[in-house]
């Protein structure tokens, strides 16, 4: 049983057809940026009745005409990419091992728990569901645990760690490694390697903020001082020239969500 489980994973991974359900997932992730990007822009110019954060891309995506049938394209897109990051961590990185290895396949499995929140709050918003509870509610039952103040503190270091690394992804340019060979060479590639910089840098920022916020939440042991990306980008609107900070990781946003189209084109895995 085992054996043939692991002959259709490496079937799905091989085959033309999952390539190209990997596209349409990278592309349905890359419009959910575009979304956040802009909202991020419009909180940057005051206007502040949206959330800048994949539930608030997503509800704006359902306000357009056939908005619940791109909300349930949106939720498939991500269940293709929650399959092949699983399919990775279980089967993939057959040139790595020790460390190194289980580094990767952790990263896989995190990545996959990303695609599948923003694929569950599709398919609930296409429901009408909306979404379930804030962050700090979250983070308040788990502050009620046993050691939770500590757990808090420990998610918010990982999700600072997780953020740096995507700041040096975009320092080093190894996100260069995500596209194929021949996609980042004349000036396309070379709009496709700016587009990697400048997404990779303003979500990394982003990123960390939002861990910053859940290490502040378990220093002060307040919930509500913790907060996803939309108050990350709350906290940089507050900080002086905050709007100007924030139109720059709006943009930055944005051409994260183009970077992934360039990913979708050029795809390599």
């Amino acid at each position: 049983m085992q054996q043939r489980a692991e002959r259709a994973g490496r079937g799905a991974q091989d085959s033309e057809w999952f390539d190209q359900a990997i596209r349409a997932g990278l592309v349905a992730y890359g419009v959910v940026h575009l979304l956040i990007g802009w909202l991020a822009l419009q909180l940057a110019f005051g206007d502040q009745d949206g959330s800048a954060s994949s539930s608030g891309a997503l509800q704006q995506l359902a306000e357009q005409p056939f908005g619940t049938v791109m909300l349930w394209l949106v939720g498939v897109g991500m269940l293709v990419l929650v399959l092949w990051r699983l399919l990775d961590a279980a089967m993939g990185h057959p040139d790595e091992d020790g460390a190194k290895l289980w580094g990767k396949r952790a990263i896989d499995v995190l990545k996959a728990l990303v695609y599948a929140s923003i694929g569950i709050s599709a398919v609930r918003t296409a429901m009408g569901s909306g979404s379930s509870g804030g962050t700090d509610s979250t983070t308040a039952k788990v502050m009620d645990l046993p050691a939770g103040q500590w757990l808090v503190g420990l998610i918010g270091l990982g999700v600072i760690v997780y953020g740096a690394n995507l700041v040096r992804q975009a320092y080093t340019e190894k996100f260069r490694e995500k596209i194929a060979a021949g996609g980042t060479s004349g000036d396309t590639g070379t709009a496709y390697v700016w587009f990697g910089k400048a997404g990779y840098t303003a979500k990394g920022i982003a990123i960390a903020v939002v861990g910053g916020l859940f290490v502040y939440a378990a220093v002060t042991h307040e919930a509500k001082k913790s907060g996803g990306l939309d108050q990350a980008l709350h906290t940089v609107l507050e900080q002086p020239f905050g709007p100007a900070l924030l139109t720059l990781m709006a943009l930055g946003i944005i051409c994260y969500g183009l970077f992934s189209f360039a990913r979708a084109r050029h795809l390599s895995r």
